[in-house]
Formats: structure tokens, C-alpha cells, sequence
């Protein structure tokens, strides 16, 4: 194992931190308590490894390799995290450069997995996706299942109550638009096969609230992303 390289590590719980310090000890770190910080201690490295928390205040680990990889897509990074919803893989897939190494693994790994991972992505050079986020990521890859960005707006969209009429103001869209994108999205989401849809009470269950269930059961949508999007439904009420 290659211990020569440096890495930076974006991580603002202090436990979390103390714990990967403690376990890659032998290579030389650069900590910061967030994505921000992290990216500036990039600055002066060509090729930056780099460890992150996915969700961190200010600057979080997705916005970290925005800003990281349209710099140096060739920069390496572990996203490490106790979050294995969907709507954080598709975020990630939407912006992995196609010459990029990354990985992907949970907090609740042990030293030996996390040293795993970092060896296989920065000394081999090799992808390390979590075996439990493997189907998570095979499903945001079937062309069928995958959401758009557009239907993933009108998901959101929903989850926070607004009415057709609100969103087709909200996306400058005609109301059929607005029906024609939940359709899609009840399709993708395999409403009408769903378990309760084909239970005997099937024909009186409201698509719209069982769309956000399946979506808050898959991970597509969740608590901390569903309070960032009611601050931007705020902000465009008060525009």
C-alpha cells in the first residue's frame, strides 16, 4: 500500500474526523470542517485525493466536487457518508467526470473497509462503490427507472404541496405540461404496479402522495434536501 501521497479530508462532525485521522494516520492529512475549506487546501495540489461527508453547513461534499473536478477532473474522491439515498448517487452521477476514480462508502464500515476503499481508489486506481449503494446506482442507471431532472422538479415539487397551478407559475409551464411530467413520473415510479395501488382499496389511492411515499422509501427525496428545497420555494414566494 502507497502511503506517500497526501489526502484532504472534508468532514465537519468532530467523531467522524478524529476517526479517519485515527485510522489513516499514516498518511499525511489536510483536514477541513467543510467543502469550502477543503477545496482551498486543493489549490496548490495537481491531482488532489480527497476524503468527504457528503452533507456538511455552507459547502457540502457534492457542491466540493463541482467546484474540485471542473478544476481537475482527474482529482480522486472517497465520498464517505452515512447516506445511502438515491438522490445523493444521482446527483454524483450527473457530475463524475468519465476520466475520474471515485468512491463511495458508508460510515458504518469498519477501518479496514475504509482503508480498503482508499487504497483501491487512490494508490489502484480503481472505483470502490459500497456493495450496499451497487443497486442503488444499477437502478439510477436503467434508462426506465431513471428520473429526469425535469420530473425530479415536479417530484419536489409535490413534496412540498403545491398545487399544479403553483407549479406550472413555479416552471413556467401549461397545466397539461404539469400533468404531462407527473404522469411520466408515476410511470417511473411504477405507481400503478405498486403493492398498494393493487391492493383491493388500489383505485382510491391518491398518486400524488403515494409518488412522494415511493420516492421518500427509494431515497430520491429526503428531510435534509426537503428542507433546502422549502428555502428556495421561499425565496421564489417573496421574489
Amino acid at each position: 500500500m502507497n502511503t506517500a501521497f497526501e489526502i484532504v479530508i472534508a468532514e465537519d462532525n468532530p467523531r467522524d474526523r478524529e476517526f479517519l485521522c485515527a485510522s489513516l494516520s499514516q498518511y499525511k492529512l489536510h483536514v477541513a470542517n467543510n467543502g469550502h475549506e477543503a477545496y482551498l487546501l486543493t489549490k496548490n495540489i495537481k491531482n488532489p485525493f480527497v476524503i468527504s461527508d457528503l452533507q456538511m453547513p455552507g459547502c457540502n461534499g457534492i457542491e466540493l466536487a463541482k467546484m474540485l473536478w471542473k478544476e481537475k477532473p482527474t482529482a480522486r474522491i472517497i465520498f464517505w457518508t452515512h447516506y445511502q439515498d438515491e438522490i445523493y448517487i444521482r446527483s454524483l452521477s450527473s457530475i463524475i467526470p468519465e476520466e475520474t476514480v471515485y468512491g463511495y462508502i458508508l460510515k458504518t464500515n469498519t477501518t479496514n473497509q475504509l482503508l480498503k476503499a482508499v487504497n483501491m481508489v487512490f494508490s489502484e486506481c480503481q472505483c470502490w462503490i459500497d456493495p450496499l449503494i451497487r443497486p442503488v446506482q444499477k437502478r439510477t442507471k436503467q434508462s426506465q427507472q431513471t428520473i429526469s431532472d425535469l420530473e425530479f422538479e415536479v417530484l419536489t415539487d409535490i413534496a412540498l404541496g403545491l398545487t399544479d397551478d403553483m407549479i406550472a407559475n413555479r416552471r413556467y409551464l401549461s397545466k397539461r405540461g404539469v400533468q404531462s411530467r407527473l404522469k411520466s413520473l408515476y410511470a417511473k415510479l411504477e405507481i400503478e404496479h405498486d403493492r398498494i395501488s393493487l391492493s383491493p382499496f388500489g383505485r382510491k389511492v391518491n398518486y400524488r402522495s403515494r409518488a412522494v411515499a415511493i420516492a421518500l422509501q427509494r431515497g430520491l427525496i429526503n428531510p435534509v434536501e426537503l428542507a433546502s428545497a422549502e428555502e428556495e420555494l421561499m425565496d421564489w414566494f417573496n421574489s
